[in-house]
């Protein structure tokens, strides 16, 4: 896995356009991603995404044995690859331990299924933690579609991909700057907000059908335009506990719903082999 050369500056002028993709405004003029991380490149790769370029650090690659493997792997499929010294790198790197691998790719634009009927929105959510942490819950939950809405942290944050973990390859996410288009995409479903009080609880809501889940900052919960075409539902709690992390929250009633579709399913697959 030796390198031939390795970028010793900045100057590179393709080590220079990869950094401008550290900039929301870099990604959106550029449609391009820069992705870091051993886990979150591998994840791209193993999900079909196209690594247009890879820096790497060559001692800290070679350290590495899964991450020599995948450079590996990624110099016998073609794959741009551009070994970088520790100092160039770490200007690269918006981590605290940097593995010494990123990547340049596509931003995520995966197509939407036929049918959408189980939707995610954040709306005013402007932690990157939370909003990554509840993309990678969607997907694991059987979200067809994530919205992130008006006044909601970007959606290709660093610290939202990686808290994401590869979610945003494998699940179609879209962004959009009004209520009206997050209206749009979620014809025919009806909209639930997660709140800290309400009347309905929820795991006495029908999940089976059509339905989005809106999910707004811990702080301020959604916005009004959001609260106005939702009906609030709860999580009941014992205690002194006000409300529940946002991430927290939306997992749990996500997960319900997904428990409510999987028994519906059981369900109607047993009838249909009587």
């Amino acid at each position: 896995m030796a390198a031939s050369t390795v970028i010793s500056s900045t100057a590179n002028p393709r080590f220079k356009e990869a950094r401008k993709l550290q900039r929301r405004r870099g990604r959106s003029t550029r449609k391009r991603l820069l992705i870091e991380g051993l886990r979150l490149v591998r994840y791209a790769w193993e999900s079909g995404a196209e690594l247009e370029t890879v820096f790497y650090v060559p001692e800290q690659v070679a350290s590495a044995p899964p991450a020599a493997a995948l450079i590996d792997e990624l110099a016998r499929a073609g794959v741009t690859l551009m070994a970088c010294t520790p100092a160039v790198f770490a200007t690269l790197a918006e981590t605290l331990s940097p593995q010494g691998i990123a990547a340049v790719t596509r931003l995520p634009h995966l197509p939407l299924p036929e049918q959408v009927d189980f939707v995610l929105v954040l709306d005013g959510l402007r932690d990157p933690g939370n909003a990554g942490t509840l993309m990678r819950t969607a997907e694991a939950a059987g979200v067809d579609l994530v919205i992130f809405g008006p006044e909601t942290v970007d959606a290709f944050n660093d610290k939202v991909l990686r808290a994401g973990m590869g979610a945003h390859f494998r699940l179609p996410l879209r962004s959009v700057d009004e209520w009206a288009a997050v209206a749009e995409y979620t014809q025919g479903c009806a909209h639930y907000v997660a709140a800290a009080e309400a009347d309905l609880a929820y795991d006495a809501v029908d999940w089976t059908q059509p339905a989005a889940l809106i999910v707004g900052s811990e702080a301020e919960g959604a916005r009004p335009a959001a609260r106005a075409s939702a009906t609030p539902v709860a999580i009941p709690m014992v205690g002194r506990t006000e409300s529940l992390n946002a991430a927290v929250a939306g997992a749990v009633i996500l997960f319900e719903a997904a428990r409510q579709r999987r028994r519906a399913s059981q369900v109607a697959g047993a009838a249909a082999a009587r």
